[in-house]
């Protein structure tokens, strides 16, 4: 029976991991390049969400 190779998959996770934090810096940037585009998944909201009273009559 082979032994394991801990070297390679110590290996992958670190290059997971360099990989993963990447995209975070890249997405990052793109939100900082166009701050008015939502990001996916997520529906824009308004900057004053609360609702506003009604005029007293």
């Amino acid at each position: 029976m082979a032994t394991p190779n801990y070297g390679y998959e110590k290996r992958q996770r670190e290059l997971a991991k360099k990989n993963k934090k990447a995209d975070k810096l890249r997405e990052k940037s793109e939100r900082k390049t166009n701050p008015e585009q939502a990001p996916e998944g997520e529906p824009e909201q308004p900057q004053n969400s609360l609702p506003t009273p009604p005029a007293a009559q």
